[in-house]
């Protein structure tokens, strides 16, 4: 990152982090995930699922969570009104792209949402802004183009606007499943390929949102251990490692959907593996639980259930983020965050 971050960049990343540069964020910009949450809890069609459901859902992870974060990522469509009911102490990312991609399209390609720009984004108060992008270093050269384009076009915009620009990294090949063990093998490259390419400076990323580079089902001591075990604890730590040395500029872990349990020991293992990411931008492992308390039992419940365990969540994430690097460090810019 040099010294090369701009005056806004850097105030709306202060303003992302904590008072010591990590940026220990809350993620609930889902929206077909989260409609797929609501649907098997009301045994209805996703696209059943009532708008005003997402909406009273995000405002009160909004209001009961932000207190203990140092930000919150919200989507333009259904999160704006639980960005009104953050924390005066956490800043605000918005999500720039379409949730999910056209399955009729090969390549999972980047849509953006019709009625919105970055400066628009910026109106609505994001202090940064969030793309996601399904990428697969193994897709064909013509897929990628489109890809690194897309990215680049996204990065300008951002850069005019003087805001932060993070890049979420969903990470597949073409063919597999996710979760199964065949990407099981393979995901430490495609997460570290990843990491390597949208560090270029082309790109103007500020800062990178990825996976962890192993199926934490898949290592030994996992809590979500119930299969064949790839990877020793200390072969993970090298992927983390290994990954971690492809950035050139800071980032930060999503949770992926796992359980809290399970997102804590995947931290746990990068902070003994020495890696130096920035943070997290953490959402189901968080709040998901609260989905079914929502539907079954009301949006008081929800809110108790908040206050208990989606704080105790919070929480525990938060504890494993004392060795994590602020995103100025390597930067040259001068610490004067939160409470700096």
């Amino acid at each position: 990152m040099a010294s090369l971050v701009s005056s806004g960049k850097q105030k709306g990343l202060h303003a992302v982090a904590d008072s010591r540069g990590i940026i220990a964020a809350l993620a609930i910009d889902q929206r077909s995930a989260l409609q797929a949450l609501f649907a098997r809890a009301m045994s209805v069609a996703a696209a059943d699922v009532p708008g005003e459901n997402l909406s009273q859902f995000k405002e009160a992870v909004s209001s009961v969570l932000t207190p203990h974060a140092s930000a919150i990522l919200l989507d333009p469509e259904y999160g704006l009104p639980a960005a009104a009911h953050r924390a005066r102490s956490a800043g605000l990312l918005l999500a720039y792209e379409q949730t999910g991609y056209d399955k009729k399209v090969p390549g999972r390609l980047p849509r953006l949402l019709d009625q919105w720009s970055v400066p628009r984004l910026v109106e609505a108060g994001a202090d940064a802004v969030k793309l996601l992008l399904y990428y697969s270093s193994s897709s064909p050269a013509e897929i990628n183009e489109i890809k690194y384009a897309f990215v680049e076009k996204v990065g300008a915009e951002c850069a005019a606007s003087d805001v932060p620009f993070f890049l979420e990294l969903v990470s597949y090949a073409e063919n597999m499943d996710e979760k199964g063990i065949e990407f099981a093998r393979i995901k430490h490259k495609v997460v570290a390929d990843g990491m390597r390419e949208f560090s270029k400076p082309q790109y103007r990323v500020d800062v990178l949102k990825v996976g962890m580079p192993v199926n934490l089902s898949f290592v030994e001591g996992s809590p979500s251990s119930e299969r064949a075990i790839l990877h020793s604890r200390e072969e993970a730590k090298q992927y983390f490692l290994s990954a971690a040395s492809c950035a050139s500029i800071p980032f930060i872990y999503l949770s992926e959907g796992v359980s809290n349990d399970t997102f804590r020991f995947g931290l746990e293992l990068a902070v003994e593996g020495g890696v130096g990411f920035s943070g997290v931008l953490c959402g189901r492992a968080t709040w998901k639980e609260g989905v079914e308390i929502f539907v079954k039992q009301g949006p008081h419940a929800l809110r108790d259930w908040l206050g208990l365990e989606g704080v105790r969540n919070i929480e525990n994430v938060n504890e494993c983020l004392g060795s994590a690097k602020p995103w100025f460090s390597a930067s040259g810019v001068p610490r004067s965050g939160k409470g700096g």
